[in-house]
């Protein structure tokens, strides 16, 4: 089935040519110049990607994202001329999942494109043979995890994950005890051609130990090892 992809960028020739080389690619695009507009369409038709301008005419493109993923799992790549580190993180916090800064090159947003496509793909074609629930205790807490619905649950709070924020916490729990380095989580959670930061992950592990905040989870059990990688242990 042909992918949609919504653009959104306030800039007619930035879109004329995002609409003309991925429609080449095989992709059916739509176009916004605001992000009132985008948002009453996503509302009706969810598209099966966004790239998203951060400076819009009326709304803070955060903001933006902010609901896309409030309301979605549909993969968010922020094209922006904000170049500053902490803009990158704000948006990767916000669940985008990938940023690139303009100027930019029409064939490495192409591959992008791919690669998000291509590990969503994975991810399907995986759901088949997922197993069942599974449960670990941690010292006092339960947790149980939930491959074929995506969930995780601390005794009976439910925590809400990203995509990427379950295959993260999934893949440390397969390795429970095993330090696992960073560059293995990247190329098993964001594909080998992933073109991003490792920093990125770096930013998802922050947010996961945020949102699993039940009785200090994320910090007492999920571990750092400092230039090398993450791992869950009940070691404490």
């Amino acid at each position: 089935m042909e992918k949609l992809i919504y653009v959104v960028d306030d800039e007619e020739n930035i879109c004329e040519i995002l609409e003309y080389n991925l429609i080449k690619n095989g992709y059916k695009v739509k176009s916004f110049r605001d992000g009132k507009s985008f948002l009453e369409s996503f509302a009706r038709i969810k598209p099966n990607l966004v790239i998203l301008d951060l400076m819009l005419p009326d709304l803070d493109g955060f903001d933006v994202c902010r609901e896309i993923k409030k309301k979605s799992d549909v993969p968010v790549i922020i094209l922006s001329a904000k170049s500053e580190e902490l803009d990158k993180v704000l948006g990767l916090e916000l669940g985008a999942d990938d940023y690139m800064v303009k100027p930019f090159g029409v064939r490495e947003l192409i591959a992008r494109v791919k690669n998000i496509f291509r590990r969503v793909k994975d991810s399907t074609d995986k759901g088949s043979d997922r197993t069942a629930k599974k449960e670990f205790i941690f010292k006092e807490v339960k947790l149980a995890i939930d491959e074929t619905r995506h969930e995780v649950l601390l005794d009976s709070e439910k925590i809400h994950l990203n995509p990427k924020e379950f295959q993260i916490v999934l893949l440390l729990l397969k390795n429970l005890d095993r330090l696992i380095p960073r560059m293995e989580l990247v190329k098993t959670v964001w594909g080998d051609d992933y073109y991003g930061d490792t920093r990125t992950l770096d930013v998802h592990i922050r947010r996961i130990r945020r949102k699993m905040t039940y009785k200090e989870f994320g910090k007492r059990f999920i571990k750092t090892v400092h230039g090398y990688g993450y791992k869950i242990t009940n070691d404490i």
